[in-house]
């Protein structure tokens, strides 16, 4: 993770963390962390299985889409297809879910408001993950 220096700012190669990314996990997820402060945090994550309905319960996210295709679901409305190019966004509490993946690799640029903590997940059915087998979580 590249926090911002002492000068108040930051410039980061998007493109060369999206490289960094597994091309397989075990999780559901993996990211890696731009920023990561109180106010908000920044990442690029990579989507490697659909995943089941879940929220976050500290903040609200906006993805953009910056490779693949996936559908995704927010709620009891009906699934969307999201490609490169679209921004995404819900507020904390959202139920929201990737119940398909239509092209890989998908991977999302997300911006965290507030800060979005790894282990920040809870999913609605009980049994169907948890923040370990969502998201590799930091040594």
């Amino acid at each position: 993770m590249d926090e911002p220096g002492s000068a108040g700012h930051a410039v980061f190669d998007v493109a060369k963390s999206v490289r960094r990314l597994p091309e397989t996990a075990t999780t559901m997820v993996a990211d890696h962390r731009f920023t990561d402060n109180e106010t908000a945090s920044a990442r690029v994550f990579r989507v490697y299985r659909p995943t089941p309905p879940h929220y976050h319960t500290t903040c609200g996210e906006y993805l953009y889409a910056l490779s693949g295709r996936c559908r995704m679901q927010f709620g009891d409305a009906a699934p969307v297809e999201v490609g490169p190019g679209m921004l995404v966004f819900f507020k904390r509490g959202v139920v929201h879910s990737v119940p398909e993946i239509l092209e890989e690799p998908v991977v999302f640029l997300s911006v965290d408001m507030p800060r979005r903590g790894p282990r920040d997940i809870q999913f609605v059915e009980a049994g169907t993950g948890t923040p370990d087998s969502f998201m590799r979580q930091p040594d």
